[in-house]
This record gives structure tokens, sequence and C-alpha cells, in this order.
């Protein structure tokens, strides 16, 4: 009787999760950037699009020693890179690469445009003085970042008008993945404007931890108990919607809602409520500012950080609430020192967006051992708290302790040179962004959206931000902040 042959049987090898991905994009990102320290540049090419009136003097490669690509190149040169690179990362998450490539490339031109359309200067300048170098007279001054309002926008009107279009990119459609990969990027965006602010007043230093105690222990019970005693919410709608509205915007509500393994619909709808409600926070709380707090210019400053839940909205808000009351003290006689406004603005906002990680991990800790137990006799497995733990948490951690750890231990040419080369990753972060945002609208059909209880969500975020979040954050600032005045110029 002849023996049994056994046929050696393929496994497939297991496909990377996004977490991982975006970790990896991100670290090579950031890696990129600070070889540029060395004297090398890597990454100089990354497209960047400056406010502009004139279309042609928008578009520039992000340093000047690709200048001779131009504008148009340094485009297409990002376009090239990122489709290849995200076509790797398609592959290894098992996807066609060929209808990835194909549509991510229609995805990232349309995305693009939103963003360029979002630059124009009487969309984006913020102050009088940037208004009166494009030679205009008035400006909606919802900074860069109406760019994102844009691509939103856009993304709305395809998934609503054209939705044969929608379904035709829905392969390239993964604001997760693109979100996450921002968010590692960030992490060293952040650690040098720490690493900047450590030489700012002790006192500014010690009083910026006020806001984390406000938006962990108030803001976040609150938005939660509202949303989950007033409206019902269940918690994989509340934990995202409480981390949006008291954190950090998108980056807390897509971190917390990975920890809790909420659905990927969830942090998606709240990022878009979050980014809405900036803009027109933006739009109103300088001049609220000037009209009251003129005599307490840093609790202006120190509110703008609390209430504002985007990074570049609350430091834009934080540089017209210093034009504004400088202008109307210098009036008066009194001349602030450039900067003590915006940088307080700044201070605050970043103590609270580096808490992002250890909150989610937080977050997933509680889950896995009091909400979701799937091991009641062994609740405190490390390996599910690792599973749920949201991994590009991680890379953001790297990303912000090495360089912060490269720009306290330099000295002030070689942290300058560090700055710049971080500056030129946070293009890509920007550009994740505008994807982001993009296809975030490209999954909000109407329709659908009130079906998922968009309306409710909304609701939530008015009676939170309107009747407590900025009240709250008026008092802490005045508390910690009251009395104490920039150096006069």
């Amino acid at each position: 009787m002849a023996e049994a042959t056994t046929t050696p049987q393929l496994v497939a090898a297991k496909p990377l999760s996004e977490d991982w991905l975006a970790v990896i994009i991100g670290l090579v990102i950031v890696a990129a950037g600070l070889i540029g320290v060395s004297g090398a540049d890597p990454i100089g090419w990354v497209v960047t699009t400056r406010v502009w009136t004139d279309p042609a003097a928008a578009l520039a490669p992000a340093t000047a020693g690709y200048g001779r690509i131009g504008g148009i190149g340094a485009f297409l040169a990002t376009w090239i890179v990122l489709t290849v690179v995200l076509s790797l990362g398609a592959a290894s998450l098992q996807q066609d690469v060929k209808r990835f490539a194909v549509r991510f490339s229609v995805l990232f031109w349309l995305a693009y445009a939103s963003w360029f359309v979002g630059s124009y200067a009487h969309l984006a300048a913020v102050t009088p003085t940037e208004q009166a170098k494009f030679g205009i007279d008035w400006s909606l001054r919802l900074t860069n970042e109406g760019g994102y309002i844009v691509a939103l926008l856009a993304g709305l009107v395809i998934a609503n008008v054209f939705p044969g279009a929608t379904a035709w990119l829905s392969d390239a459609v993964r604001p997760e993945w693109y979100i996450k990969t921002a968010i590692v990027v960030l992490g060293a965006f952040i650690a040098v404007t720490v690493a900047e602010r450590l030489s700012f007043a002790s006192s500014i230093l010690l009083r910026g931890v006020a806001a984390i105690v406000e938006a962990y222990l108030i803001y976040w019970a609150v938005v939660y108990f509202i949303a989950r005693k007033w409206f019902k919410f269940p918690r994989e709608w509340a934990v995202p919607l409480a981390s949006g509205i008291s954190i950090c915007g998108v980056a807390a509500a897509i971190s917390t809602g990975s920890a809790i393994r909420a659905r990927p619909a969830v942090p998606i709808l709240v990022s878009s409520l979050v980014v809405v409600f900036a803009v027109i926070e933006l739009l109103i709380l300088p001049f609220f500012a000037q009209h009251f707090l003129a005599d307490d210019p840093l609790v202006a400053a120190a509110w703008l950080g609390l209430a504002v839940k985007t990074d570049g909205a609350a430091v834009a808000g934080g540089a017209i609430t210093e034009a504004l009351i400088n202008a109307k003290a210098a009036a008066g006689g009194t001349h602030y020192a450039a900067g003590w406004i915006v940088g307080t603005t700044a201070t605050i906002k970043v103590f609270i967006d580096v808490f992002i990680g250890i909150w989610s991990f937080i977050l997933a800790w509680i889950w896995t051992n009091h909400i979701n137990v799937t091991d009641p006799s062994n609740r405190a497995r490390p390996r599910e708290i690792w599973e749920r733990f949201p991994k590009f948490i991680i890379g953001f951690v790297v990303t912000f302790a090495v360089a912060l750890a490269f720009s306290l231990s330099a000295g002030p040419e070689v942290a300058a040179r560090i700055k710049g080369a971080v500056g030129e990753a946070n293009n890509f972060r920007v550009i994740f962004f505008v994807l982001t945002f993009f296809s975030i609208g490209l999954l909000s059909n109407f329709r659908k959206l009130w079906a998922d209880g968009i309306g409710k969500l909304a609701a939530v975020y008015v009676i939170s931000l309107f009747g407590f979040v900025i009240w709250v954050g008026l008092l802490i600032s005045w508390l910690f902040f009251h009395g104490v005045k920039p150096p006069l110029a």
C-alpha cells in the first residue's frame, strides 16, 4: 500500500492592519524629515499651498532647494509618491492594487483641489496685516483649515448628487487610515511646539496644567453624561463624541473610538462636526474676547485654547485675538509684546493634545475590564488590552518622544533645523487631513446620516459647546490667568 503523501498548504500571510500601516508610514515620513537636519533634504519636494489671490503663485515645494521643480512639479511628485506608498499599503491590506491606485489618484486630485480653493485669501486670510498683504478688505478668516471644510463639502456634494461616482471611488475612501497616519506625524509636530514653549514663562506653563484638569475631568464627564442620559446614545457613540468635544477634536475622536472598538462610522461622523463647529467658534470668539477681555489678554488667550477643538483653528483664533486686543490696547497707549497671546493659546492646546495617547490607553483598560469584558474570569488580560489599544498611538508617542528629545538636547541652531525638518513632515500631515475630510464627505449620504443620528449628534454638540464648554473654559481661564499680563513691547 502506497504511503499517503502530504501536500504542504500555503498559508496566506495575515494582512497588516490600518493601525500598523499608519505607524509605519508616519514613522518613515518623520524619519525622512529628521534626516534633513544633517543637511540632506529628502522630502523638501512635498507640495505646499500658500494663501493666495494669484493661483499661479499658490503652489510651491516645501523648501527652496527644490524650487526648480516649481509648484506643479511639487504637486505631481507628491501625488506620485503617495500613490506608490499607499498602493503598497493597499497590497498589504489585500486590496486590488491597480484599482486602488487609479481611484486614489482621482481622490487625491479632487481633495487637493478642495484644499487649494480653501486657501483663497478671501476665505483664509486671518489678520488685518495679512488682508492688506493681498490687497483685500474682507475675509471669512477661516485660515487654511477652511480647506478642510471645502473638502468636506465637496465630498458631501459628490456623495449626495453623484452616488455612482462615490461607489466608484470607494476602494480609496479610507478616512481612518489617512487620519491615523496624520496623527503619527502630528506627534512630532506637537513635540517641537512643546520644546519651544519650554522657554515660555514658567508661570504660563504651570497654569497650562489647568487645561488638562478641565478637559478631562470636567468637559469629558459632562458631555458623556449628556449624550448617555439626555439623548440615550450608546457608549460607542458617547465616548468619541465626549472626546471630540472635550479634548482635541478629530484626533481624540478617532483615537478613543479605536480604543473602545467603536464602529468606524462613529468617530468619522463626530470628526465632521468638530471641524464645522471649530470654524463657527473661530468666527465668533475672538471678537467676543476683544470686547469683554481686552484688559485680561491672557485670559482671552487661554480661553481660545480651551474652547476651540482643532489645533489650527485654536491657534488661528489666538492670532486673531492677539491682533484685535493688541490693536485696542495700542489705541489706549499700551503696547504689548507680540506673540504672548497666541503663544499662550498654543501652549494650552498642546498640553491638551499631548494626553491623547494616555486617555486612549485609560479607555482601552476601562472597556476591557469593566464595559466589554470578553473573559470575566480574567478581566485584566494584557493581551486583550493590547488588542483594543489603538496601535497608531504608539507611533504618535514615538514621534513625539524622539522629536522632543532631539529638540531639547540640541543647541538653538540645530533646534531650529529640527523644527524646519518636522515642518516639512507636517506638510504630509496636512495632506492626510485633507484626504480624511474629503473621504468623510464621500461617506456622508444625508439620508443615511440622518438615520444614523447626525441630528442628535449635532444637538449634543450645540448644547455641550454653547451650554457649558465655552463658559467653563472661560471660568477656568479667569481663575488661572486673571491679572497676568503680557510684557510690554
